[in-house]
Order: structure tokens, then C-alpha cells, then sequence
């Protein structure tokens, strides 16, 4: 704060006029912190999320089961003493006593092991699509923790750049009011400083939802190593992380099906919904039904019989003549009947049934989802890009135009003190409902982009253009 002698009543908009300038155009952050870039905070969240790494072990799993459930089970061998005599246990005592081998071979029901391996396969067919609507899911939740930490953060600097402003206006209005030189009152410089302690509160405010944002991007940004040494992965301490700032630049996420949600006449359920069949969670659902379809095959296959082959070699040795005894060889199969199987079959033939139609109930609700959540944020969107335009348009340059005419005629004594403050008021929070505004959006497309992911095609919810740098933003040095 400046003390000085006021020794005209125009000192009073020159020096706020000088002030407001410095505070616009000399601010800078510190040159040693590191920007984080909206991408690149994407990509590590991605690259460090350990789901994809556990989904990517279960379908290896699941594959190797396929391949084992299409093997026969292994066989099973038995050795036998027969008929011994009890009397002395003489081998040679009885005819009937012998050494006997067996072997026998289990062949499971029908087509079942290779309905089994072709029921697995189906079921790992999925997981590449579950993997990809996971980082589109990813990117949307950090793509709006990263967007509402921006807000925050240039926030914070559009009440750091204004609060020297009511510093300065409430220290000039002092003076003047102490040397009668203007028609501020008491009561005026008063109502401006508590104004000004509202803003400090703000700020405070601001700061402990600063530190909330960071924590939970900390979250997704922080990586914790795994024994994997196949690839290298990005990370982000967390000392590293509270060192860093947002690029300045709020970035612009090219809409992925504008033409859809630009449109002023909604979309057909029908229409939606193709674009939603491509969807890899939708995907993802249909190889999963895929699978229950051959459970249900697999399930029938339990009304026809399990086989078993059997062989069986036994060896006598010579009586106590010294005859030759012949060995004997015996060969059979064996197999069940499934009779009663009104409690047993049929009831696992409805149950597989079932289960199949309730997966497909599952892609019913997330498409009914999808189109609940398309109306919902195309509505807001386009409400939101109406009065983005009424913001930059017409309702900011009339507030900042009022705030100058207030300003203008308090120096010249035809404006009490307090109406000027309070018009320099309304254009700070005219500029966050801006920030906001224009933060909304981005987030709008990111929650638009996550329905017309396509799980066939390489495509990104994250990737994106930057708006350009305005002159109240204030520069960072160094980019991740």
C-alpha cells in the first residue's frame, strides 16, 4: 500500500488506472514451477492407472483357460492286488489272485469342452474394449479434475489481480476523505473494506478447493511401481506435484460428433443408438452376451451321457503245481443316463437362459443411459454457449464500461465511493462467472465425447486445442 499526499482530485483515476495496469500486465508466477498440460496430465493418469494392467492379466488368464478347457481330462490309472488269500497271503494259492493294471479315460459330455474353450475365448474378447472405454472414462474424470483445478487456480489470480485495485481505491478514498478533497464517507470506506475481507475469505476458500483438486488428481497422476519392467512409466511425485501449475492456456476439446450435438433438431433414439452400438463398453457387453449365448449351448450338453473307457490287464502267476496260469485282460466303458432331469438339466438350461437374457437386459439400461445423459448435457451445452455469448457480447463489457463511468464520476464528486466499488464489484465476478462458463464447456464436451467414443477406430476424448492466451492470464514458464 502506497502512501502519499493527494494533491488532485484526478490523481484518484490515474493512479487506479496505473495500478490496474500493473497488476494486469507485470503479474508472473514464479519461473520454477513446471506447467502441467491438460494432454499430458491425461496421459500419465493413463499410462499409471493399474486397472489396465490387472484387465490385461485377467483376459490373459481367461485365454489360457480356453486353451486348457479344450483338453481332455487326464486319464486315470490303477493298480490293483486282487483276491488275496487270507489265510497266508500266498500269492500263488488261489486262481483268482492277481496283479491287476487299469487305465481309464473320462470323454465329457457332447460338444462341452470345446463349447467351454469357445465360451472363454468370447469372454476374453471383451477385456481390449473394457480396457478402452476405461481410459475414455479416465480421461473424462481427470480431464474435469484438471478443468475445475484451472478454474480455481485463474480464479484465485482474477481476485489477486483486482484485490491491489480495492486496496488502492480504498487507500486514496482514505486520503481523500481526510483531506475533504472528495464526497467519500466514512460509511463508504468502510462497506469497501469489508468487501475486501470477503475477498480474502474467497481466496481462502479458493485455496482449500485448490488443495482438494490436487489431492484427487494426486490420485490418478501418482505412480506406484508394480515389478513390471517392461515399460516405462510416467510419474508424478508428490512433492513433484505441489511444485507444478496449470498451463495458462484453458484448452478447447474438439467436439468428437458435432454435427450430432451441434444440431438444433434432436437426434432420433434410433439414430443414437447406432452411434452407441460402437461404443467399447456397449462392445464389451455383446461379447459378454456372446458368451452366455454358448453358456446356454454348454448347458444343454448335460443331457447327453459322459463316457468312460476303461482297460484293465491282470497277472497270475503259476499255482503250486507249477502250472501256467494265463493273465487276463478286460476291457469296458461305462456311462450315465440322465433320466430325472426335470431337477437337475432342464433347471440348468433355464438358469444359463436367464443369465443370458440378464446381460442383455445390462446393454438395454446403459443404452438408455447413454441417451439420458446425450439430452442432458446437449441441453445444458447449448444454454451454456448462449450465455457464453451474452458474457463476452454484452454483459462484461457493459459492467466493465459502468464500473469506468462510476469510477469517472466519483473523481469528479458526482458518485458516492461505495457505488464505484461495488460496480469494480461486479466486474470481478462477471469475469469468474466467465472463467466458469467457459470451463463448463469444455467439461460438457468431455462428458459428450465419452458417448461417441468408437470401440473399432483409434479415437481420444483428451486431445485438444487451446484457447489463447488472454491479457489477464498470467504466464507460466516450462511445460510437462
Amino acid at each position: 500500500m502506497f502512501f502519499f499526499q493527494i494533491k488532485s482530485k484526478k490523481c484518484v483515476l490515474l493512479l487506479v488506472t496505473l495500478f490496474f495496469s500493473f497488476y494486469v500486465n507485470g503479474s508472473s508466477l514464479p519461473t520454477n514451477q513446471i506447467a502441467m498440460t491438460f494432454d499430458n496430465t491425461i496421459r500419465i493418469a493413463q499410462q499409471n492407472d493399474p486397472w489396465l494392467s490387472g484387465n490385461e492379466h485377467e483376459q490373459r488368464s481367461i485365454e489360457l483357460k480356453s486353451v486348457s478347457a479344450n483338453t481332455l481330462p487326464d486319464p486315470k490309472v490303477s493298480i490293483d492286488f486282487i483276491n488275496n488269500p487270507t489265510d497266508g497271503f500266498d500269492f500263488n494259492q488261489e486262481g483268482m489272485t492277481q496283479t491287476k493294471v487299469g487305465v481309464a479315460q473320462v470323454l465329457p459330455r457332447g460338444r462341452s469342452l470345446k463349447l467351454k474353450s469357445q465360451q472363454l475365448q468370447a469372454q476374453s474378447q471383451g477385456f481390449p474394449f473394457q480396457r478402452k472405454d476405461r481410459q475414455a472414462k479416465v480421461a473424462v474424470t481427470v480431464g474435469k479434475l484438471w478443468l475445475d483445478l484451472y478454474r480455481v487456480q485463474n480464479t484465485i489470480k482474477l481476485i489477486e489481480k483486482h484485490e491491489p485495485l480495492f486496496e488502492q481505491l480504498i487507500s486514496v478514498s482514505e486520503k481523500s476523505y481526510g483531506s475533504a478533497l472528495t464526497n467519500s464517507r466514512q460509511q463508504d470506506i468502510v462497506g469497501a473494506q469489508i468487501e475486501l475481507t470477503r475477498l480474502e475469505d474467497r481466496l481462502d476458500q479458493l485455496v482449500q478447493h485448490k488443495q482438494g483438486y490436487e489431492g484427487q488428481l494426486l490420485q490418478w497422476l501418482a505412480y506406484l511401481p508394480t515389478g513390471d519392467s517392461e515399460t516405462e512409466n510416467l510419474s508424478v511425485s508428490s512433492n513433484q506435484f505441489h511444485n507444478m501449475t496449470l498451463s495458462e492456456n484453458l484448452p478447447l476439446v474438439p467436439l468428437l460428433n458435432c454435427a450430432v450435438v451441434n444440431d438444433n433438431d434432436w437426434a432420433e433414439p434410433e439414430k443414437l443408438i447406432r452411434h452407441f452400438e460402437r461404443h467399447p463398453g456397449v462392445i464389451a457387453i455383446d461379447k459378454k452376451v456372446n458368451a452366455t449365448v454358448l453358456g446356454v449351448e454348454l448347458a444343454r450338453q448335460k443331457y447327453k451321457p459322459e463316457w468312460e473307457l476303461k482297460a484293465s490287464y491282470g497277472h497270475r502267476r503259476d499255482d503250486l503245481l507249477g502250472r501256467n496260469r494265463a493273465d487276463l485282460l478286460s476291457v469296458g466303458v461305462s456311462f450315465d443316463l440322465p433320466l430325472f432331469t426335470e431337477n437337475k438339466q432342464d433347471k440348468d438350461v433355464q438358469s444359463a437362459i436367464a443369465y443370458s437374457e440378464s446381460i442383455k437386459v445390462e446393454k438395454y439400461l446403459i443404452m438408455r443411459e447413454f441417451l439420458g445423459s446425450f439430452s442432458s448435457a446437449k441441453g445444458r451445452l447449448q444454454r451454456l454457449k448462449r450465455r457464453k455469448l451474452r458474457y463476452e457480447n454484452q454483459l462484461l463489457p457493459q459492467l466493465r464500461e459502468h464500473a469506468q463511468t462510476l469510477l469517472t464520476a466519483y473523481t469528479n464528486e458526482s458518485s458516492s465511493f461505495s457505488e464505484a466499488v461495488k460496480a469494480h464489484i461486479a466486474v470481478l465476478h462477471a469475469e469468474i462467472d466467465q472463467l466458469t462458463i467457459q470451463v463448463e464447456e469444455q467439461k460438457l464436451h468431455l462428458e459428450l465425447n465419452y458417448l461417441f467414443v468408437d470401440g473399432y477406430t483409434p479415437s481420444s476424448v483428451y486431445l485438444s486445442d487451446t484457447i489463447s492466451k488472454k491479457p489477464n492470464q498470467v504466464s507460466t514458464s516450462g511445460e510437462l
